[in-house]
């Protein structure tokens, strides 16, 4: 194995090379931007399909077209270079005719999770200072509930964008296919002033304290980071397929999926949501060979009954990241994978890794300057030495990753100056060094040969961020909605391990407020159901009659998260909320055993 391993690692050495010839930083001032690409490739491949979605087909030329007058009808309406404008609509064509739209005039796209409502949606828009909202049929009814509350003007600021036609736009918002319809279908003078500096995106994470905050992702890095995943992970062409279905308003369904699509002019089948029942008849009648996942979609398509012919579909290839080893090699064999390109990076971060040597169970290597250092999960604090420095961990034992801020790895930020601040570790190792806080564990593990360049692998998230159901959720932005609550006096919020699924499920350790006796599970359940999304929502609760604090009274979390919800180990109350349901109950002995088992279905 040793010597057919480092033959395949060589292997790769001349794409290699091609690559780290072709992905040298771009000048930011240069002329470029995602929506000149679309047009390129309207051009290169004017006839070839460029998305298929819900039996529609469009081609590239089609695709430009359609892009080009919902840009020149956005221009018309008043949006100009340097704007934002907020975008809060389903996966489907018109999603990416928008967001390929305000790219062409400049205007960066506030990709809004569609999950939010209420105070977070209100947030998300107001944060960017959006001069608009585009909004999709399908959520009309959420931007309904809070248009009261937002600095935009009912009939001018809000761009209704027909979906299935149950509702036609209302008298609130103007309809971007209707006003389209006649508008020019030539590209934007303005795309091409439009440079690689300029702000495509903002993308929303959840962060570590506060509401959502919104990252900065720039024309360059969208599209370097395109050309990376095209180039090096999938390796694709225009004869390519994708199959997209995570939220296009994440950085890997938008940026490594359909980045991909764009960077290199192949075709994706785009799916609104993920279904594993419909996965594999879909990834054969459309003859999808590319997939971009993330570990929970695998997870979720491993628990489904196995057939022998699962191995008997086109797919090749697949790019993502929270694959965790113990599904790795089973998904790889189950459904024939010959490429598996595991990456890392946040969505605001300022450095990635990428499994380009196809090595299984890693998000392979980077070019960057980082450091893996030691912290102290349980007061969730880095180590520092006499000095004041932090300490490098040894060579494979987990450490918190720190990415080097410099000019070839920028970190580009929030919009909250702020927010920013908090995520850089400054003196790290010497006076004035600055370095980006991932919030993330890394270790470096033995991938045999690999041309030198040591391989890592993701452990776990660490701090006040877990991630659940693909999504990072903020502890302290949980605990604050619940402390809202009128029958508890607060709240202490953390994520706990659940056989079978990927990432932390949300807990919530409360003490009642005084004169209450006991939980009252509906007034609360309905509480939790109107304030919090789905996957914000803590999966269980436990009842204290104290929290302790240390000597600055800041929450102890590492006894809650050991304890967990074994009811063998606590006498506090615990209640759950099942899977599929919006109501607490009392967590049982039984179903703990089945969540023990694996099969409570997380």
């Amino acid at each position: 194995m040793g010597l057919v391993d480092t033959v395949r690692t060589l292997a790769n050495v001349p794409t290699l090379l091609t690559l780290k010839k072709g992905m040298a930083p771009r000048e930011l001032d240069e002329k470029d931007c995602i929506g000149a690409q679309v047009a390129r490739n309207a051009e290169a491949f004017a006839d070839r399909p460029a998305i298929i979605f819900e039996g529609r087909t469009v081609t590239w030329s089609e695709f430009n077209t359609l892009a080009n007058q919902f840009a020149n009808t956005l221009s018309a309406l008043g949006l100009t270079r340097g704007d934002t404008a907020s975008v809060v609509m389903e996966n489907r064509i018109e999603f990416l005719a928008t967001v390929a739209a305000l790219n062409k005039i400049g205007v960066t796209a506030a990709l809004i999770n569609t999950n939010l409502r209420g105070r977070q949606l209100k947030h998300c828009i107001t944060v960017t200072n959006s001069r608009k909202c585009i909004f999709g049929e399908e959520l009309g009814l959420a931007l309904n509930e809070i248009k009261e509350e937002l600095p935009l003007e009912e009939g001018d600021d809000y761009v209704f964008v027909p979906d299935a036609g149950a509702y036609s736009a209302p008298n609130w918002a103007r309809d971007l296919s209707l006003e389209s319809r006649n508008a020019p279908t030539g590209n934007p003078d303005a795309t091409a002033g439009i440079t690689l500096g300029d702000k495509a995106f903002y993308i929303y994470t959840s962060g570590t304290t506060g509401l959502p905050k919104a990252a900065v992702m720039t024309n360059r890095r969208f599209m370097q980071s395109s050309a990376l995943a095209h180039k090096a992970l999938y390796r694709c062409s225009e004869k390519d397929r994708f199959y997209v279905c995570l939220p296009l308003y994440h950085a890997t369904g938008l940026m490594i999926g359909m980045g991909s699509v764009i960077s290199s002019g192949a075709s994706a089948f785009v799916r609104r949501k993920f279904s594993a029942s419909n996965f594999l008849p879909e990834v054969r009648e459309h003859d999808t060979n590319m997939l971009v996942y993330i570990g929970e979609l695998c997870r979720y398509l491993m628990n489904t009954t196995e057939h022998a012919d699962d191995a008997d579909n086109p797919l090749t290839t697949m790019t993502g990241n929270g694959l965790r080893p113990d599904v790795w090699l089973p998904f790889k064999k189950r459904f024939g994978i010959k490429r598996i390109s595991e990456f890392y990076g946040a969505s605001e971060g300022n450095v990635a890794f990428a499994n380009l040597l196809n090595k299984d169970c890693t998000v392979g290597m980077t070019s960057a300057r980082v450091a893996l250092v030691s912290y102290d999960v349980n007061t969730d604090e880095i180590v520092r030495n006499t000095d004041g420095h932090c300490i490098e961990v040894a060579r494979g034992e987990p450490g918190l990753l720190l990415g080097h801020i410099n000019e070839l790895a920028v970190f580009e930020g929030y919009t909250d100056p702020e927010a920013t601040e908090k995520k850089i570790i400054r003196n790290a190792f010497e006076e004035g060094d600055a370095w980006f806080n991932s919030g993330d564990l890394m270790r470096v593990v033995d991938v045999g040969y690999s041309l030198g360049y040591d391989h890592y692998q993701f452990v776990d998230r660490v701090g006040d961020t877990f991630r659940w159901k693909s999504e990072n959720v903020s502890t302290n932005e949980v605990g604050e909605i619940l402390n809202g609550f009128p029958r508890i006096r607060f709240s202490n919020v953390y994520g706990v391990a659940v056989p079978g699924a990927d990432g932390r499920a949300g807990m919530a350790a409360m003490v009642l407020a005084e004169g209450e006796t006991e939980l009252d599970v509906d007034a609360f359940s309905e509480y939790v159901n109107e304030h919090l999304p789905a996957y914000a929502r803590p999966v269980f609760v436990r009842v204290q009659t104290d929290i302790e604090v240390t000597g600055t009274f800041k929450m102890v979390k590492g006894d809650l998260k050991s304890q967990g919800y074994d009811l063998e180990s606590i006498s506090d109350p615990v209640y759950v909320m099942r899977p599929h349901s919006n109501r607490y109950e009392p967590l049982t002995a039984e179903f703990l055993a089945t969540i023990r088992r694996g099969e409570a279905g997380y």
